[in-house]
């Protein structure tokens, strides 16, 4: 408590190097990490203390305390306290489980080593020792122990290469760099420890990317910012080493600032399930006032007839008080009704739903040998009842590398394949790829089947070699060499990766760079281009130059970008190259391919002297000097000469096209919401058939103001909807009732496909609270729903809006950490042990996927894979298995407890309401525990209607969960309805035959203790019996549990009742020969076969005449396994046919603003190659092309039954 308030008073923070008595003054936080919550001395009261706050075990503790009351307690406090003990036993030990992880993990992080300079030299310490304020020297590779400012580094300029996944989930290197000042400094340890600066800045937060301070040193101050700034988390890459002094350390660092509590997300069937409770309680309160009346009127018209047989004073039992009494008896009695292993079995299923996930093999990713996994073990039957999924585009449905496709040059399309005739024809795997061999520096994964590009560049084409010369001079990447000579690329975005590598492979080779130079191989001759200007890309400028000068001295501007954009800045006389280039970006746009517009412009010397004098005085200018910049680049680009156009492959990822189809027929929306442009967007979406020409209509939303999209949403509502229909005129907010009747009536009188497509600017409006009803519903009457260009938060946004407007679940997938906040996280462990906390936004149920973006999707996430395709399976698969599983236990662990309970309260009325328990207490204490609990949690782990491949043929059998109809409250009506007849068969039909009967030998059968016992063991074999009938899959384990639950029961009985026992403990087993005297007769055997055949002949009755006359889809595929177990039909391929598309820009760069600068300024030019660094310069392009890749696709099967709905037995 101490801390949290030193904490919260502080304000700012004052550190000085090397000077830890200085510091310690201030009581700043040590480098060692706490995550977990618990130690041997506080884990037992905290941890009873935690489970204590939950309702169910409150709830049994208070009828533990009943118990405890002599006046009011008919059963033994064990009856209770036993399955108490058990579920907080099995809890404390899963808690202390998962609190063992954390200190193992705490222990791991608290105890690397890191190099400190203490007392003048290095030494190596342990992490939870360093101090704020000690100087610490890192290497290459390694991890940031602390949150640094940078003093110096092995860098020209003090400059040092961080990777920031585990921060933000990106794995593009970050530029960090030192005050000239200290950098200075170098790896002088003498120097460094003489080192006595003061730096005061902010008091610790939780954002990453800012950060204020000032250093104060020799008499001078100096401004601090996040650029200084090296975090916790980060890791040192491509840089010898670097020192740096701890300013923020352990919980006090930003990585452990943005760890919180853990919050739980619950299911749709959790809410019910606490509903349903309620109302059990509100039965039992209801059963108990009945009871207790009963016995107060029974008390005072019987009970004071015998009363002085029994020793009793007259008057001194009150029939009031006794009802009173009688009542708190019966909450006691029929408390089972509500049973303690509910909760605890629930888990146990989860539990097993989640390892079969984790251990499918058929969604393991062996490419990158990533399974799957479920983070979480609380959501999977939701997985079962997706109604509406929320995908990123970029790296979630495509792959996110980038694969250079096709270009036009001139006039001329490149990249075509052609057969014999000259037609156009599709590649395929015996068509030869060209051959880069003859090209020692070629990237050996590249692929290209057109070998008209290299004829022409063989020819000496002018064209074609200015084209690739543009390609390999105008980019922001960094080249180095491998310990094997081999040249490495860092790209910071994978389409110039994809630009710069097709120019090296066809002989125009970038291979180094500096401040004022570029180098590149043309064609095997070395040629080094003066860099005399970059014109950097930016979200407005939309395009990157540069101005290069060749060895001939002449001058080149060279261009890429938006061809929206850079198509105006052309000169006049390219009109008919502009109109050819067009027709064949729109020919690229229409297959799915990113596209860039490429062109130059000779420059004249004294012009560009002018030119660059006035960038000169732009650049040092105090007013205005963004928008003077912008204005000279605008000048001088243009008039350009036009090349051609580049063509690049985002590829699909694997699958696609079948999960998007699979998932439309089981009746999920699928909305993609993407920062793409919207032409890519659009490209992708007919890429992966969720838009099609066979579209009704694709509505575009695309305003700048609240009113011009308001007037397109009535537009295009009047257009789905038809001119007859009043709409709201965007001013009225429907409450949420209103919303969802509007909706459902409106979904279901639309004909066609439809789909919608939003700008993020648009969005913004559209999401204000006058328009976004009207946006909502449209929305959700399309098919598909394309969001472009939006904020992570207004991914969350849209989410939100969904879930709670159309009480729909949801589910969110996505690859990076851009779509954190529309995943959000329920509990995320990282390799530090802390917990990751998110926005309160997010879907139901978030899916995070291990690509090229980093981990953070992943560690936000509940659910993780490495594909897109696995979520067909995780959903139709496992979500509707853990969904039909989870209610068919729900279904009949209610049934088999109101069987079970309800019986005492028949037993009331026959005796004198006095709370008699009918059964042996030792039989309820064990019947949900024992008996009866291992059948019913097999059926909950192992049941499946059908299998998984049918599972997967049919999507139409997702149905059901979306409409919630395998649990519902009417679903537990029944189940109650069904225990209340079974257990007046369990108490009737005994009751009747034991009635004036007698047995084999004479005497009579109607004593208690037989009673007692027909009744529990007719109760164990009719409940076995029904969950032998509710079990559609059987297996061994099955078996062996229902079969085996049985024969425990009696060897228990029989041991129970049994005169050793006795002998033991008289006083607890009273019912001593009962079950040898009672189960060795005929007619003890005939009335429980009486009691199981009438409570479960109507069952199979009934259920037998639903299927025959009545089957469902899952009945019908049952039958159908059962009838062609061995032999599955082979299902055609679709044919895939290619779309022919309107003109559609294609254009989209994953480009970043402030490389240009950073590279002319030569800050991160390298003094020396580094040696590689683990794993980091990865080949980057997948060499398999997109009509292969579709090649091995698996077809979808559903079209067989989409064709033919009947499925003939």
């Amino acid at each position: 408590m101490f801390c949290s308030e030193k904490k919260l008073l502080e304000v700012e923070r004052k550190v000085k190097a090397n000077d830890r008595e200085y510091n310690e003054k201030f009581q700043y936080a040590d480098n060692r990490i706490h995550t977990s919550k618990y130690n041997i001395l506080t884990f037992l009261p905290i941890n009873l203390f935690e489970q204590f706050q939950r309702v169910a075990n409150a709830y049994f503790l208070f009828l533990l305390i009943l118990q405890l009351i002599p006046e009011i307690s008919s059963l033994t406090w064990f009856t209770t306290i036993v399955p108490l003990v058990l579920v907080i036993t099995m809890t404390a030990v899963k808690d202390a489980t998962d609190d063992c992880f954390r200190h193992k993990s705490d222990n791991q992080v608290n105890n690397r080593q890191s190099e400190v300079l203490i007392d003048g030299k290095l030494q190596n310490e342990k992490w939870m020792n360093v101090k704020v304020g000690d100087i610490i020297k890192l290497e290459n590779n390694q991890f940031v122990a602390a949150d640094l400012l940078l003093l110096s580094s092995s860098e020209p300029h003090g400059l040092c290469y961080i990777e920031t996944a585990e921060l933000d989930g990106e794995t593009n290197l970050k530029v960090r760099h030192a005050l000239a000042v200290t950098s200075e400094l170098g790896a002088d340890i003498s120097r460094l420890a003489k080192f006595d600066g003061i730096v005061v800045c902010e008091a610790p937060n939780n954002k990453l990317d800012k950060f204020t301070g000032v250093l104060s040193w020799k008499d001078s101050k100096y401004p601090l910012n996040n650029e200084k700034i090296i975090l916790r988390g980060c890791v040192l890459r491509n840089t010898s080493w670097c020192f740096g002094m701890v300013i923020f350390a352990g919980p006090d660092t930003k990585l452990m600032q943005n760890s919180g509590k853990t919050k739980f997300k619950r299911t749709s069937i959790d809410r019910l399930m606490n509903t349903l409770v309620l109302w059990i309680f509100g039965f039992l309160v209801c059963l108990g006032i009945i009871l207790a009346i009963g016995n107060s009127i029974w008390e005072k018209q019987v009970g004071d007839q015998f009363r002085s047989f029994l020793f009793w004073k007259e008057g001194e039992k009150n029939s009031v008080f006794s009802g009173f009494l009688t009542f708190w008896s019966y909450i006691i009695i029929l408390n089972t009704v509500v049973p303690i292993s509910l909760y605890v079995s629930v888990e146990v299923i989860r539990l097993g739903h989640s390892y079969f996930i984790n251990w499918d093999r058929k969604m393991y990713y062996s490419g990158k040998a990533t399974p799957a996994e479920a983070r979480t073990t609380t959501l999977n039957e939701e997985l079962g009842q997706i109604e509406y999924v929320f995908s990123d585009k970029t790296g979630t449905l495509t792959q996110n590398i980038m694969t250079f496709k096709k270009c036009s040059i001139n006039g001329r399309i490149y990249g075509e394949v052609q057969d014999d005739l000259g037609r156009k024809t599709d590649i395929t795997k015996k068509k030869e790829p060209v051959d880069f061999s003859v090209n020692s520096q070629a990237e050996r994964t590249f692929q290209f089947f057109d070998h008209n590009l290299m004829e022409a560049i063989k020819l000496g084409d002018p064209k074609v070699h200015e084209f690739l010369r543009l390609l390999a001079l105008c980019h922001t990447v960094m080249s180095e060499e491998n310990s094997a000579g081999q040249l490495i690329y860092q790209v910071q975005s994978p389409d110039e990766g994809a630009l710069v590598t097709a120019a090296r492979n066809f002989g125009f080779t970038f291979k180094s760079r500096t401040p004022e130079t570029i180098t590149i191989e043309e064609l095997g001759t070395l040629v080094t281009y003066q860099l005399l200007a970059f014109l950097d890309f930016n979200n407005i400028r939309k395009r990157m130059s540069v101005i290069v000068r060749n060895p001939k001295g002449q001058i080149k501007l060279y261009s890429k970008g938006a061809d929206t954009i850079l198509f105006e800045k052309l000169h006049p006389s390219n009109e008919d190259l502009l109109t050819l280039t067009s027709d064949h970006l729109s020919e690229f746009a229409g297959e799915g391919l990113r596209t860039l517009a490429i062109a130059y412009r000779d420059l004249d010397d004294k012009y560009f002297k002018e030119w660059h004098k006035m960038l000169e005085d732009a650049n040092t200018a105090t007013d205005e000097r963004d928008e003077r910049i912008a204005g000279l680049y605008e000048e001088i680009e243009r008039d350009l000469m036009l090349l051609g156009a580049t063509a690049v492959e985002d590829k699909l990822q694997e699958g696609v096209i079948e999960t998007v189809t699979s998932l439309s027929l089981a009746n999920i929306k699928i909305w993609v919401l993407t920062g793409d442009k919207q032409e890519t967007a659009i490209n992708i979406g007919y890429a992966c058939n969720m838009l099609t020409d066979d579209m009704n209509d694709v509505f575009i939303i695309a305003g700048n103001t609240a009113a011009e999209v308001r007037e397109e949403l009535r537009k295009a509502k009047e257009n789905l909807f038809g001119q007859n229909r009043s709409f709201s005129n965007g001013h009225v907010v429907f409450e949420k009732k209103q919303q969802l009747e509007l909706a459902s009536v409106v979904e279901e009188t639309i004909t066609g496909d439809y789909a919608l497509v939003i700008n993020g600017h648009s969005l913004a409006h559209a999401l204000e609270s006058d328009v976004k009803n009207d946006l909502l519903e449209l929305a959700c009457m399309c098919k598909t729903v394309v969001c472009c260009r939006v904020t992570p938060l207004q991914k969350a946004q849209v989410v939100e809006l969904v879930k709670k407007y159309r009480n729909a679940v949801t589910l969110a997938i996505g690859d990076g950490a851009n779509d954190v906040s529309m995943i959000k996280s329920k509990r995320t462990l990282t390799q530090w042990g802390m917990l990751h906390t998110w926005s309160p936004r997010g879907a139901h149920i978030g899916v995070g996927i291990s690509g090229q973006e980093g981990l953070q999707a992943v560690l936000a996430s509940d659910y993780s894979f490495a594909q897109f395709r696995y979520l067909q399976r995780l959903l139709l698969v496992h979500g509707r298995w853990s969904y039909f599983r989870m209610c068919k236990f729900l279904c009949y662990f209610f049934y088999k407890n109101f069987a079970f309970t309800l019986v005492h309260f028949w037993f009331g009325f026959f005796c004198g309401f006095s709370a008699q328990t009918v059964y042996d207490q030792w039989f309820i204490t064990l019947f949900n525990i024992v008996y009866t609990s291992l059948p019913v949690l097999a059926m909950g782990i192992f049941d499946q209607d059908v299998n998984d491949q049918n599972s997967m043929d049919y999507p139409q059998l997702y149905q059901p969960g979306q409409q919630n109809l395998l649990f519902n409250k009417r679903k537990f009506l029944i189940c109650m309805a069904h225990g209340i007849y079974t257990s007046l068969a369990l108490f009737f039909i005994p009751y009747g035959a034991f009635y004036n009967a007698a047995g084999e030998d004479g005497q009579h059968l109607a004593d208690y203790q037989s009673f007692a016992v027909t009744m529990a063991t007719s109760l164990v074999i009719v409940v076995s019996v029904q969950i032998a009938l509710d079990t559609s899959y059987w297996t061994v384990v099955n078996h062996v549990f229902i079969w085996g639950s049985i024969a425990t029961y009696f060897s228990i009985l029989f041991t129970m009742h049994s005169n050793g026992i006795f002998a033991i403990f008289p006083n607890q087993f009273p019912f001593v020969g009962n079950a040898r005297h009672s189960l060795t007769q005929k007619c003890i055997w005939l009335v429980i076969l009486l009691t199981t055949v009438a409570s479960v002949m109507p069952v199979v009755a009934f259920r037998f005449l639903k299927v025959d006359l009545f089957p469902t889809l899952s009945d019908q595929l049952r039958q159908r396994q059962k009838a062609q177990k061995k032999a599955r039909p082979l299902h055609s391929r679709r044919p895939q046919t290619r779309r022919s598309s309107s003109r559609r820009s294609g254009y989209a760069f994953a480009h970043q603003e402030g490389y240009g600068e950073l590279i002319t300024s030569g800050k991160n030019m390298r003094a020396k190659n580094l040696p590689p660094t683990s794993g980091l310069e990865k080949t980057l392009y997948n060499s398999t092309s997109w009509i292969e890749n579709l090649c091995k696709k698996t077809t979808d099967t559903v079209s067989s039954f989409s064709q033919d709905k009947t499925v003939k037995l």
